[in-house]
C-alpha cells in the first residue's frame, strides 16, 4: 500500500503468460492483416467464450471478439498485441476474451462517470485560475496596480512562454511518476500561486505571478490526454474530448456569473474585487487538487484503496474487457507501463522513503518522436490554427469596457460567446466522426473566422457600431472549436511504431 492508500497489485508469475516474440514495428501487423483480410475494426464477430476467473470456475457464454475478428486471427497475430510482462493489465491480458457490445457500452458510460467528468472538472480548475484574470480586468485591476495595457500584453506573454516552455518537461515528470500524483501536484501548485494574486503590488510581482502559473499549468492538458488514453480507445476519445474542452468553455460562463458576485465584495476588509476574485478561485481549485490525490487510480486495474473502495470500481471481469479492447485498439499502449510499485529508498538508521515508480520515457523514446517528421504538419497546425480570434478571446472584457459597459455587465455580456463557443464545438466534433473526415472540419474553421476578422477590422475601434462589434466579437469567440478533432490527429501517424505513441503524446502543443 503506498502514501495514497491504494492497495498493490499483487500477481503471481504464473498469472503472467510469457511474451510472444515481438515485431520491431507494427507495418508487419498491417501487412498480417491485409493477407487475413480481418474484418473492420468496428466489425464485432460472434463467438463462444470462456474466462476463468480468481476462483477457477470458467465463464461461458456468448459474447463479441472485438477488433481481432475471428478465433484463428487471435492466434496468428496474438505476438502482435501481448503486452510487456510489467504492463500493468498484463494480468486481464487475454487474446481470447469476449464479451458483448452492452457490456462495453455500460462500461464506457461507467468510464464517463468516474474518469472523464472528473477530469472535465479538473479542467475547470485550470482554466478559472488561468482565465480570472480576464474578470480582473473588468474591475479596474491594471489601474489599482498602475499597469497599462502594454504591461497587461507582456505579462500575457511572461505566462505562454513560461506555460510552452514548461510543457515537455512537466509531461516526462508525469510519465515518471504517473498522472495521478503529478497532476494533483500541479494543481495544489499553481492554487498557491493563483490565490497569491490577491496581494499583487504592480509590475514586478504581476509579472512573478504570471511566469510561475506558466511554468507549473504547462503539461496538464496532455497529461490529462495521457491519464484519459489509458482508459479509452482511439475513436472513443474525440467526443470526450469535446467535452473536455467543453469545460473549458463552461468556466467563462461560470466564472462571468461568479465574478458578478465576488466583485460585488469589493471593499471588505480593504480588498479590491479583484482580490477577492484570486484568493477565492485559487483556494477552491487547491482543495480539489487534495482532493484529487486520493482519488484518481494510476489505471483501471490498480483502483482499489481506501477512498475509492478496497474492492476499487470494477470487478475482474469488467478488467479483463478494458485490458484487451484498450490493447486490441492500439497494441503500443502495452509497449510500456504505469505500474504502481512501492520502490523502497533507504536512509540511515530505521528509516525508509516509498516512492511511487513508474516507467519513464527515455532519451531514445524521445528523440524518436521529435524527429517522427510524419507529424511535424499536424504539430505546426496545432500551433496556428487559432492566430486569428487569439486577440479578441484575450482583450474580449476590454473590448466591452471600451464599449462603456461597467464591470458586471461586461462579465454578463461574455456568456453568449462561450455558449455558442460549446454547440459549435458539440457540433463539430460530432459531424467530424460522422462524416470520418477531420482536415474538411478544421479547413471550415479557417473559413468561418475570415469574414468575422474582415468586419471587426472594417467596423475600427471607437465606441461607434457599439452592438455591432459585439456581435463580432461573440462570433469570433464562439468559432468552430476543433482542438478535440485536432487531438485525434496525433494518433494516426504516431501508431507507426509501437512504443512512439507514448512519447508523441508529449507533444501535445
Amino acid at each position: 500500500m503506498d502514501s495514497k492508500g491504494n492497495f498493490e497489485i499483487q500477481t503471481s508469475s504464473h498469472d503472467l503468460p510469457h511474451s510472444a516474440s515481438r515485431k520491431s514495428g507494427i507495418s508487419k501487423l498491417f501487412s498480417t492483416l491485409g493477407k487475413q483480410r480481418l474484418n473492420d475494426a468496428s466489425t464485432f464477430a460472434t463467438d463462444h467464450f470462456t474466462h476463468t476467473d480468481s476462483s477457477g470456475e470458467e465463464r461461458a457464454g456468448k459474447g463479441v471478439t472485438g477488433e481481432l475478428g475471428s478465433r484463428d486471427d487471435v492466434n496468428s497475430l496474438d505476438r502482435y498485441y501481448v503486452p510487456i510482462d510489467t504492463y500493468e493489465g498484463r494480468h486481464r491480458y487475454d487474446p481470447k476474451a469476449t464479451w458483448t457490445l452492452e457490456e462495453e457500452k455500460a462500461l464506457i458510460r461507467r468510464l464517463d462517470v468516474r474518469v472523464c467528468a472528473y477530469c472535465c472538472l479538473m479542467f475547470f480548475c485550470l482554466q478559472l485560475d488561468r482565465g480570472n484574470i480576464s474578470q480582473a480586468l473588468s474591475d479596474n485591476m491594471l489601474k489599482d496596480l498602475g499597469l497599462n495595457t502594454n504591461d497587461y500584453n507582456t505579462g500575457q506573454t511572461i505566462f505562454y512562454v513560461s506555460f510552452l516552455a514548461a510543457e515537455l518537461p512537466s509531461q516526462l515528470i508525469s510519465k515518471k511518476l504517473g498522472p495521478d500524483n503529478w497532476i494533483p501536484i500541479q494543481m495544489v501548485s499553481w492554487s498557491i500561486v493563483a490565490a497569491c494574486q490577491a496581494r499583487l503590488t504592480g509590475k514586478a510581482t504581476f509579472f512573478l505571478t504570471r511566469s510561475l502559473l506558466g511554468i507549473i499549468e504547462g503539461g496538464f492538458i496532455p497529461d490529462i490526454i495521457l491519464y484519459l488514453s489509458y482508459f479509452y480507445k482511439s475513436k472513443e476519445l474525440p467526443v470526450r474530448l469535446s467535452f473536455f474542452w467543453g469545460a473549458y468553455a463552461m468556466t467563462f460562463i461560470i466564472s462571468a456569473f461568479l465574478a458578478y458576485g465576488i466583485l460585488h465584495l469589493g471593499g471588505r476588509h480593504g480588498l479590491h474585487g479583484w482580490q477577492w476574485l484570486f484568493a477565492l478561485e485559487g483556494s477552491f481549485t487547491a482543495l480539489l487538487g487534495i482532493v484529487s490525490w486520493f482519488y484518481l487510480p494510476p489505471s483501471p486495474y490498480q483502483t482499489a484503496s481506501y477512498f475509492r473502495g478496497k474492492n476499487g470500481w470494477f470487478t475482474e471481469r469488467e478488467e479483463v474487457i478494458l485490458a484487451n479492447r484498450i490493447i486490441r485498439d492500439d497494441p503500443s499502449k502495452g509497449d510500456m507501463h504505469n505500474r504502481q510499485a512501492a520502490t523502497s529508498i533507504p536512509f540511515p538508521g530505521s528509516l525508509g522513503l516509498l516512492m511511487d515508480t513508474r516507467q519513464a520515457v527515455t532519451p531514445r523514446l524521445l528523440w524518436a518522436a521529435l524527429t517522427d517528421y510524419d507529424m511535424w504538419p499536424i504539430y505546426l497546425l496545432g500551433f496556428t490554427w487559432t492566430t486569428p480570434n487569439q486577440c479578441v478571446v484575450a482583450y474580449l472584457t476590454l473590448i466591452l469596457r471600451s464599449l462603456k459597459f461597467d464591470p458586471f455587465e461586461t462579465n454578463l455580456l461574455t456568456v453568449p460567446a462561450w455558449t455558442l463557443f460549446i454547440l459549435q464545438l458539440l457540433f463539430w466534433t460530432w459531424l467530424s466522426e460522422r462524416i470520418n473526415n477531420r482536415y474538411i472540419i478544421i479547413l471550415a474553421c479557417q473559413l468561418y473566422m475570415l469574414p468575422v476578422l474582415i468586419g471587426l477590422e472594417t467596423l475600427g475601434g471607437g465606441q461607434t457600431h457599439a452592438w455591432a462589434r459585439y456581435a463580432l466579437s461573440v462570433m469570433m469567440v464562439g468559432f468552430p472549436y476543433v482542438h478535440a478533432i485536432i487531438g485525434t490527429l496525433y494518433s494516426i501517424p504516431a501508431r507507426a511504431t509501437r512504443q512512439e505513441r507514448c512519447t508523441d503524446l508529449l507533444q501535445w502543443p
